[in-house]
């Protein structure tokens, strides 16, 4: 499954159980299987390359991207908000092959990320709308929607989360996801989610999270179901 990020909040969105520390950057967490580290520059040709082949036939894609050029798009999008993004404010974990990802918006100042860099969010701010050509209008009301819904306090927002089609059923999107659910036990927070269908729902509810409030896109064409994950739980 997968869950497609955006810039202020996700415009949709989408193992075994692990009780491990939070990894330092260039750590290996080893669980025998599966190994989740966290995302490092090498990985980020995987990353959008994992995620575009788990969500490129979603309707959120359909959605979200023009048909012209749309996988090259799709790719793009997760090259930039995805890899880009969560390896510069330290905020994605990948498994050992990159063949389960998950990144993640942390709150600010959260220990062992960074505040993300001028030219990453320059770059966001330029090419994302460009990617959702036509789409482009839509996408931006309905994270500004999701925006307004989020959780007030601090908080971690899920932007990504797929595993590759042959690597699934193997408990490695669950394991990816716990490094940071672990760390917002610890410290207190929750995290939170949008999801565009009942099975990314089914999905997180059994990492803990519970659906807040049901919604539609801002055109009205999509579900939206957000989620939040209180610490515990």
């Amino acid at each position: 499954m997968s869950l497609p990020g955006g810039t202020a909040a996700a415009p949709s969105l989408p193992g075994r159980w692990w009780d491990g520390p939070v990894s330092e950057p260039g750590t290996t967490i080893r669980l025998g299987t599966p190994s989740v580290r966290r995302a490092e520059q090498r990985d980020v040709p995987r990353i959008a390359a994992t995620l575009t082949v788990a969500l490129a036939d979603s309707r959120w894609v359909r959605w979200a991207l023009p048909e012209d050029g749309r996988v090259q798009r799709l790719t793009r999008w997760h090259e930039l908000d995805a890899g880009h993004r969560a390896v510069a404010t330290g905020s994605g974990w990948v498994t050992e092959d990159v063949t389960a990802v998950a990144t993640w918006e942390p709150p600010p100042g959260a220990e062992g990320t960074t505040p993300l860099p001028g030219d990453v969010r320059a770059a966001l701010a330029r090419e994302l709308p460009y990617l959702s050509g036509p789409h482009a209008a839509r996408v931006a009301a309905t994270a500004e929607l999701l925006a307004a819904a989020r959780p007030a306090g601090p908080h971690w927002w899920l932007t990504h989360l797929g595993t590759r089609p042959s690597s699934r059923r193997r408990g490695l999107g669950t394991a990816v996801l716990r490094p940071v659910l672990d760390r917002c036990d610890a410290d207190g927070v929750p995290a939170a989610a949008a999801v565009h269908t009942w099975a990314g729902v089914r999905f997180l509810r059994r990492s803990g999270f519970e659906v807040d409030r049901a919604a539609r896109t801002a055109d009205d064409e999509l579900p939206l179901w957000l989620l939040v994950r209180r610490p515990g739980g």
